[in-house]
């Protein structure tokens, strides 16, 4: 009978297994960010567009990951509007006045087109009634 010799050797590479959670701790924050910022950009967008703010308005909300390429544990996500003068003051709801104080002339559409057919001047429509508006 021949003797069979067994040998078990456990060596765990601490220093490996470690950098392996690491890693895996950074692709997990970075895809929380990026989730996170589209989530964010993608429901203030939704906010402008249902309060009938139109498209372009919301399409000026942009979002942004940190790191731009690679992963990290210190990951971040920023969302701004490249607007914010308008957002702000749809935001705070300031007193909206004309230039001298008196009317303040907003086209819809029951105004009509102008004759080039975008939207028509105060000054368009009042010669087309034969109105004034003071």
């Amino acid at each position: 009978m021949t003797a069979m010799k067994l040998k078990l050797e456990i060596t765990p590479d601490l220093v490996a297994a470690m950098a392996a959670e690491v890693k895996a701790g950074e692709k997990a924050v970075t895809a929380a960010m990026r989730e996170a910022g589209t989530g964010l950009k993608t429901a203030w967008r939704g906010q402008i567009s249902g309060a009938g703010l139109g498209r372009r308005l919301a399409n000026s909300i942009r979002s942004q990951t940190f790191p731009k390429a690679g992963e990290s544990l210190n990951a971040a996500a920023l969302v701004w509007s490249k607007a914010p003068v308008i957002i702000g003051a749809h935001d705070t709801g300031p007193l909206i006045r004309s230039k001298d104080g008196f009317w303040l002339a907003i086209p819809t559409e029951a105004a009509g087109k102008s004759l080039r057919g975008g939207r028509i001047a105060p000054g368009e429509w009042e010669r087309r009634r034969g109105l004034s508006a003071r």
